[in-house]
């Protein structure tokens, strides 16, 4: 097919051709996210606490605005850099991301603890298992999706060595692909079955259907985790691959990480990865952390559901509840999402003019 937006399809040329996805915050910008945290702040109140009328993020906002737009209409990725890092604490540097959230759109929970901020550092994980989660390891990472419209990635400190960002444009694999194997591009519109990694609400079962690729108004949407997929085959229930899959999507990930297609990154303190899931797959380099626990890798995510978010394919709904547009969805629920929180999603989205589910 061909994509309503060409600017998705981009190649690792394309990107070193023309920078305009790169965005950098003046002094005055870093003044002003620095005066909003510190005048917002306050140790009695939780993340759920904060409005967006808390924060006036001032000259910054028309930056971080211009680099939201063109992770919707653009390449679906943007960095940002000049965030006064080294002017705020870890703790201040996180309530600045959560600020900037919600400025964008409404957090979604991120897992079994139905967390809505992720500290994304080792935390000894095992990646590889039936529970386990990239954030909180070192491991090297697949290509994947977070499970939401748009993830906000902050840098406070880098690892001793590796943790490089690796970013492949969904919509360019794609073309490729079916360039060069047309007969397997049928194969990833099929559904396939993906793990809840034991985090599933009460009302979920332990998997999903999704197809890896999927259409809706002339664009054309990704949703790919190989590590889910793979611990999907031990559930009862769901379908063993077939060779075509097999082969369809190993295809798929050497692709994603040939030279031409990976655009490779290492990510600096004070920088913003900003990514649009539906048309970008990402991954991560093992890293070795430093012995200082004040030194290591440490990074804030969050996964956002923005007011101006597209309609998605009918078969993202068993992952995201919804697929309307504008409206509040995505993320993992988890097991511990409550009244707090939903109260919480429920003043955000009327601040931000969106429907809940």
């Amino acid at each position: 097919m061909t994509h309503a937006n060409r600017r998705a399809a981009w190649t690792v040329d394309d990107l070193r051709s023309n920078t305009s996805w790169v965005f950098e915050l003046d002094a005055r910008a870093r003044r002003d996210l620095v005066a909003a945290v510190r005048k917002a702040a306050n140790p009695a109140k939780t993340l759920f606490d904060y409005r967006r009328d808390d924060f006036d993020l001032g000259s910054a906002w028309t930056v971080i605005a211009a680099s939201l737009r063109d992770v919707r209409d653009g390449t679906g990725f943007a960095i940002l850099r000049g965030m006064p890092r080294e002017d705020l604490t870890a703790a201040e540097f996180e309530l600045l991301t959560w600020a900037i959230g919600l400025h964008t759109g409404v957090a979604r929970p991120q897992g079994k603890a139905s967390h809505f901020m992720s500290a994304v550092r080792d935390a000894g994980v095992v990646y590889r298992t039936g529970k386990g989660r990239g954030y909180s390891s070192n491991a090297d990472l697949d290509f994947h999706t977070d499970s939401a419209d748009i993830v906000l990635l902050t840098c406070y400190n880098v690892a001793k060595s590796g943790g490089m960002s690796m970013v492949s444009s969904s919509v360019t694999a794609h073309e490729v692909l079916a360039k060069e194997r047309p007969d397997l591009i049928d194969v990833l519109h099929q559904p396939h079955y993906f793990s809840r990694q034991q985090e599933e609400a009460a009302d979920e079962p332990p998997f999903y259907p999704n197809p890896i690729y999927d259409e809706r108004d002339g664009l054309l949407f990704s949703k790919w985790n190989r590590n889910r997929l793979r611990s999907a085959q031990t559930i009862d229930g769901v379908p063993a691959l077939s060779a075509a899959q097999f082969d369809a999507l190993d295809l798929l990930d050497d692709i994603l990480r040939r030279p031409g297609v990976m655009h490779t990154m290492y990510l600096r303190p004070g920088d913003m990865q900003i990514l649009n899931n539906h048309v970008t797959l990402h991954s991560r380099t093992e890293f070795e952390d430093h012995d200082d626990p004040a030194l290591k890798r440490c990074l804030f995510r969050l996964w956002l559901a923005p007011p101006d978010g597209v309609a998605l394919p009918e078969s993202w709904r068993p992952a995201y509840r919804s697929v309307e547009a504008g409206i509040v969805r995505g993320g993992i629920a988890g097991q511990a999402y409550d009244d707090a929180r939903r109260a919480f999603e429920v003043r955000q989205a009327a601040d931000l003019g969106m429907r809940m589910v």
